[in-house]
Formats: structure tokens, sequence, C-alpha cells
């Protein structure tokens, strides 16, 4: 039998995977840009592997339970679904970016859920897409679903697990027209799924260190 690997990253591994969710977002906030007609910065400072009860603790901690989320799916190499997670003051702040503040409050609240998927899916692609690229897999992505819901059932799975699960955990900040947003990035992956991105890393930093030794 095949021993399990740890899915926990060391050090060079959370540094990597940090580079490459970041080089994902700088590309969404490209996309961004050109959808709000104005200056778009996203960041993502820290990531870790973390529990669901921790990771929805934390965003309770930070914000409270009143959250709005965008969510998708996605499989290949590795597989679960991506959130993109705001306090839900945040998300309606992000929406009147995109949508502009000539919008009445009624006008801006009917077209929230559509705003919100786009912008999820702008980001979350992004990221993922930069992952998997990097990597040198590739991912298929779901539609994006907008959810509102507190944040430990915004990350539980529907499938029973043996423990309660562990999620990709990335805390993100924004910069939308001058408009401070903050948010959280949660992929739900199984143990299977993150020992699988784990290796894909590990795999990637010796890629890069090959390169610089040739260089």
């Amino acid at each position: 039998m095949t021993p399990r690997v740890s899915p926990l990253l060391n050090d060079l591994e959370r540094d990597a995977l940090t580079e490459l969710v970041n080089i994902g977002v700088s590309r969404a906030a490209a996309s961004l840009r050109k959808m709000v007609g104005g200056e778009v910065l996203l960041s993502v400072p820290s990531l870790e592997i973390i529990g669901h009860r921790r990771a929805a603790a934390l965003i309770q901690e930070r914000e409270g339970d009143e959250l709005v989320a965008v969510r998708q799916e996605f499989g290949g190499a590795f597989q679960g679904r991506a959130l993109l997670i705001f306090p839900r003051a945040n998300g309606m702040e992000l929406v009147r970016a995109v949508l502009g503040e000539e919008l009445t409050p009624a006008e801006a609240a009917a077209m929230e859920d559509e705003a919100l998927a786009e912008t999820g899916n702008v980001i979350l692609n992004s990221c993922l897409a930069t992952m998997a690229n990097m990597l040198e897999r590739s991912l298929t992505m779901s539609l994006p679903e907008v959810l509102r819901r507190g944040g430990l059932s915004l990350l539980q799975t529907a499938e029973p697990v043996e423990d309660e699960g562990l999620v990709l955990f990335l805390y993100i900040n924004f910069s939308v027209q001058n408009r401070s947003i903050r948010g959280y990035i949660a992929m739900v992956m199984d143990l299977s799924s993150l020992e699988t991105l784990k290796r894909l890393v590990g795999e990637f930093i010796d890629r890069v260190m090959q390169d610089d030794i040739e260089a």
C-alpha cells in the first residue's frame, strides 16, 4: 500500500503556491480593470491549509456571519469547489464598483447577483487556470453560483467525511477604484486532491530550480 502524503505545505511549498495564486489574481485584476474602467489591485497576503471549522471561525471572528459567496466546482488533476467570500456589505461595495454609482439602490440590488457572479467567475477562473497552467495540468470550471450563508455552511461538503475536512484558505485584499474591499478565497478539496496539489507544487518547484541551475 502506498503511504499517504500529508497535505500540509512546508514553507517553500506555501510560498510557491502563494506566488502562483498572486499571479492569477494579478491577471484577474487586469480583467476587472476593463469591467470597472478604473484601477483594480488584488493581492493574496496569506495562504494555509486548515479545517472547515477553523476557516469558518476565522471569517466569523473578522466579519460576523453575514456573508455572500460565489461558488464554482472544478475538476481535473485535482478537484473540489472554489468560493470567493465577502462580508455582505463588501459584496455590495464591489457591485457598485462594477455597475457604477449612478444606479439607484433598487437597481443595484436587482443586478447584485449577476455582478457578483461575473466578478467571482473572473477571479476564481484566473486563479485556478493560472495554477493549473503553471502546474502543467488542466481544469474545468462550472458556472458560478451566488450564495448567502454563514461561514460554516458555505464550507461544509455535502458528502460525509471522516474528519471535519480541510480547506485551502486564502485571505485576499481588494482595492477597486479606491474602495477597500476584503474577502477570502476557499478551495474545498478532499484529502486525495490536496495530496495531488502538494505533489504538483513540489514538481513545479523542482522545474524552477532546474531552470535556475541551467541558466
